[in-house]
């Protein structure tokens, strides 16, 4: 009598264990229907040497940092919150995957965004000129080839 109380309770409790157990993608995960939702933008201005790019929406233009160490290319169509500062995922509608990026501003004219992405890239914190050589030379702090 122990031994089919014990096997029956250990069946039971390997079936509700294993019922448990699924495959979790996230809050959202890639649900296309809850993304498409969201707003709308295609990514205008993406550079492999600056983690930031800019995203065109109906309200102006969104400039991302991109996190999660992917940064759409230029014509990408992306869905999110795109209209609030932050942390968040983004939806990217052309490769089918979610990512994550930090609005940095948003409804920007497209010179406020330019300047934006020219002040966040290419300028140091102390407003140094950034350059990229072959060498590394040029940011700011490394030894200037003369």
């Amino acid at each position: 009598m122990k031994r089919i109380f014990t096997l029956t309770s250990l069946a039971i409790l390997s079936a509700v264990i294993l019922v448990s157990c699924t495959r979790g993608r996230g809050d959202y995960g890639y649900d296309e229907d809850y993304w498409l939702t969201k707003e709308r933008g295609v990514v205008v201005f993406s550079d492999s040497y600056c983690p930031y790019y800019v995203v065109e929406t109906a309200y102006g233009y969104t400039v991302i940092e991109a996190l999660s160490g992917y940064t759409p290319y230029e014509g990408a169509i992306i869905y999110g919150e795109l209209s609030g500062i932050g942390v968040r995922d983004v939806y990217n509608y052309s490769s089918q995957r979610v990512i994550r990026g930090d609005v940095v501003d948003y409804w920007l004219s497209y010179f406020d965004a330019q300047n934006l992405i020219d002040d966040l890239c290419y300028y140091g914190y102390k407003g140094e000129k950034r350059t990229i050589t072959k060498n590394g030379a040029g940011h700011p702090g490394t030894p200037k080839n003369k």
